[in-house]
């Protein structure tokens, strides 16, 4: 699978908040770092790391941009609420290797105060 498709079926998974088949997306031993907090390392972790996401109520990753150079993407996003971020990802052979997430934590609490530091 592409870079590109690995990406959207990840916002796909995302958006149904099926952390089992998000999870089939990353390598065994990806790495999921979402910058505020710490990283999440291997697929079984990151599975549990998105079950625990989804836990708290339903989410929606809207695309803004996607580039794509290579085994590289950046995937711009927006929420229904204003929640703005942005999230790399490195594919390789159609697994997620290794993700970083950039969101602000302050305007998360703003936005979704029902939502811890997920």
């Amino acid at each position: 699978m592409s870079t590109r498709r690995t990406i959207e079926q990840w916002v796909e998974l995302f958006n149904a908040g099926d952390a089992e088949g998000i999870s089939a997306l990353y390598a065994d031993d990806a790495v999921n770092h979402q910058i505020a907090l710490e990283p999440v390392v291997g697929r079984a972790a990151i599975e549990q790391f998105h079950r625990d996401t989804f836990a708290g109520g339903p989410l929606t990753c809207t695309p803004i941009n996607l580039v794509v150079d290579g085994d590289w993407g950046a995937l711009e996003w927006i929420d229904p609420d204003g929640f703005r971020g942005c999230g790399f990802f490195r594919v390789r052979d159609g697994k997620i290797a290794h993700q970083r997430g950039y969101w602000d934590s302050a305007q998360l609490k703003v936005v979704h105060p029902d939502v811890h530091d997920r």
